[in-house]
């Protein structure tokens, strides 16, 4: 059974309703409301001349894995624009402040038809990019009636998603059908997309190796090191609920083997602050929060660093990493971040999303797992003892993201036809 059809006059019906829920969001902070009406394809620049690649990643995972691709497009085609969408804050804020010239960015329209309708209309791309899972449906439609040649670019097909999708054969087929090349992001990920019946499915690497480092202010890393000193220090980075408790408790299993020991949490999303730092000082720990312009004072537990897109700073400062949203069943964030930036990487039972990426970690004895807030805590604890095995953790962990860094240059391959089509002028 083919079920686009119902599912495009349900999101018409359903519009009143998601404009509703988009206000909703906004008083959540998940929305930003001076761009809101980009989600309902309401654009709010005016649409370069020139052919027109448009890429679309999801999230901030999403967006940073395609940052490079993105800049190579560009060098490869000096005439082109392109127009990155992502569907978050956050995503956003760093588009806007790392998208290089002749690059834009907008919100991605909820999938509305007529929302989605307006938005085409605008841009009239001429060749479409979607990074990793963003299979909507009208979004992809209404792209492939226009004459778009759409592509898949890292794409990932988890459990999960290829289980519902086989119970949709039809649905699959039609929306896969639409795709000129799907390249996915592990081979598990490629014979997913074939089976499912993308016609041309392909895998070249993984896109992910070849993100560049996160960025940092330097001087702000020179004052940060000279404040805490001497100090033990690790890191939880992208912490979800639950996991900066997790965090807590190691903290206090660490207090009494590591004097002075200074635990830094960056969760994943900072306007958790205020919840976070009221059970951490519930807990009696002392709490510097870095958006309330807090620094790691001597008599600092815990430095909150709850601030958007300074996870490239930290990793520099702390060179043992335990990686959230790998303690539940939210997949686990992206280690290779950490790796690049040469940080010893724990993590937890869940890496589902990085599978392929937590096992060539494991394998070059680069990370290890850990279950609960002891054996946290211990893992920590044995790094901080012994330098010797952190530095080798560390560099095996950069030395896995070298060995794979031609990602990069193989996707660019892959898209070398769609590219050389684009005509030297743009199309209404």
């Amino acid at each position: 059974m083919n079920v686009l059809g119902p599912y495009r006059a349900l999101t018409g019906v359903a519009a009143p309703l998601v404009r509703l829920y988009l206000r909703r969001r906004v008083a959540r902070g998940k929305e930003d409301p001076a761009r809101l009406a980009e989600r309902r394809g309401i654009a709010s620049r005016a649409r370069p001349d020139g052919p027109l690649v448009w890429v679309h990643a999801a999230s901030v995972g999403e967006a940073q894995s395609v940052l490079a691709l993105v800049g190579r497009i560009l060098d490869m085609r000096g005439d082109a624009s392109l127009l990155v969408t992502t569907g978050t804050v956050t995503s956003a804020n760093l588009m806007q402040a790392r998208l290089p010239a002749r690059a834009l960015h907008q919100y991605v329209p909820v999938d509305v038809a007529g929302w989605v309708q307006r938005f085409l209309a605008h841009w009239r791309p001429q060749l479409a990019l979607l990074v990793e899972s963003e299979l909507w449906p009208n979004l992809i439609r209404a792209t492939a009636a226009r004459g778009c040649p759409i592509v898949i670019v890292n794409g990932r097909m988890s459990d999960r998603s290829f289980a519902r999708w086989q119970r949709a054969p039809a649905t699959a087929r039609a929306l896969l059908g639409c795709f000129a090349l799907c390249l996915g992001q592990t081979p598990a990920d490629r014979d997913r997309f074939a089976a499912l019946g993308a016609a041309n499915a392909d895998y070249v690497g993984n896109l992910k190796y070849s993100a560049a480092p996160l960025p940092a202010d330097e001087a702000e890393l020179a004052a940060l090191r000279a404040q805490i000193g001497d100090r033990p220090l690790w890191l939880a980075a992208s912490t979800h609920p639950g996991e900066e408790s997790l965090a807590t408790a190691a903290h206090r299993h660490l207090a009494s083997r590591a004097a002075g020991v200074l635990t830094i949490i960056v969760p994943r999303h900072p306007n958790r602050g205020d919840e976070i730092a009221a059970t951490l000082e519930a807990s009696g720990l002392r709490v510097c929060r870095r958006s309330a312009g807090g620094r790691p004072e001597p008599d600092c537990d815990v430095y909150l660093a709850d601030t958007l897109g300074e996870l490239g700073l930290f990793y520099r400062l702390a060179d043992i990493v335990f990686i959230g949203g790998s303690t539940g069943a939210l997949g686990g964030h992206n280690p290779l971040e950490a790796a690049q930036l040469s940080c010893a990487i724990l993590h937890g039972p869940d890496m589902s999303n990085f599978r392929t990426v937590a096992a060539d970690l494991k394998a070059a004895r680069a990370a290890e797992v850990v279950t609960d807030a002891a054996a946290l805590a211990a893992a920590v604890a044995l790094l901080l003892d012994d330098p010797g095995r952190r530095r080798r953790m560390a560099e095996s962990a950069r030395a896995v993201t070298a060995a794979n860094a031609a990602a990069l240059d193989n996707v660019a391959g892959a898209l070398t036809p769609v590219l050389d089509a684009l005509p030297a002028a743009a199309r209404g």
